[in-house]
């Protein structure tokens, strides 16, 4: 798990000072209708989060919970389109910090319990390098950096 958290360590490091540097139009801005602008797609990083924690923290005391949610209807029901993008950087940070402390707590045996996310269940070191992967894919996206493919 260890690597895993320099990881995330190392990607709020880098990205929070990379989103801070962009200006409200950009977070503003929406490529379509259809499509969630970047201030929505932090947003959903924000869901992802706070989804993550659950996961982190139930399944080690649960067996295989199931936790799962609507990422389209957290981001509309959410509003994060008004959000303030500072304070929505903010949140990200400090929601990503709380997720590095809770992997430090973690035993080597709870990191290999396991929970569902509406598929095969898998373990908790395999959700963590996951949500890393999921939070580089967009925030490449927010950035127009080069595109990361993410599977999930």
């Amino acid at each position: 798990m260890q690597p895993t958290i320099v990881y995330l360590e190392k990607i709020i490091r880098i990205y929070s000072k990379r989103l801070a540097a962009l200006n409200d139009d950009a977070y503003d801005w929406r490529p379509s209708p259809e499509k969630w602008s970047k201030k929505e797609i932090l947003g959903h990083l924000v869901d992802s989060a706070q989804n993550n924690i659950r996961r982190f923290v139930v399944a080690q005391y649960e067996d295989t919970p199931n936790i799962v949610y609507s990422q389209d209807e957290w981001v509309a029901v959410t509003g994060y389109r008004a959000y303030p993008s500072r304070d929505l950087i903010t949140l990200w940070t400090l929601l990503n910090k709380h997720i590095v402390i809770i992997l430090g707590k973690m035993s080597p045996e709870a990191a290999q319990r396991k929970c569902a996310m509406g598929g095969q269940p898998q373990t908790l070191e395999w959700v963590a390098a996951d949500y890393c992967n999921h939070l580089v894919h967009h925030l490449h996206q927010i950035l127009d950096l080069d595109p990361i493919a993410y599977p999930g």
